[in-house]
């Protein structure tokens, strides 16, 4: 294995959680657009306020905010996020 593929394999990952409010109708569609992209490792349907709960990792030094605008805000048929940031799995 190359140094840089052993540094990058590595990295630190953070997780955070998105509670994702989706357009009526549009839950299965936005669940389906998020597993196509491939950035989440785990999505649920949920009950309540908000129709999705969103498993995500990313590198320590990336930005959250960036992350769920340029990755998640663009898929179309969400209307409103919350985003859930974690601090120490037990």
């Amino acid at each position: 294995m190359s140094k840089e593929r052993h540094d990058q394999s590595e990295r630190a990952m953070k997780p955070f959680f998105i509670m994702i409010k989706c357009n009526l109708g549009e839950t299965y569609k936005v669940a389906n657009a998020i597993a196509d992209a491939e950035i989440a490792s785990e999505i649920y349907s949920t009950s309540g306020d908000y129709d999705l709960l969103v498993k995500v990792y990313i590198e320590d030094e990336s930005d959250i905010g960036h992350f769920v605008n340029e990755k998640l805000h663009t898929l179309g048929g969400i209307r409103d996020t919350r985003t859930i940031i974690t601090f120490k799995a037990f």
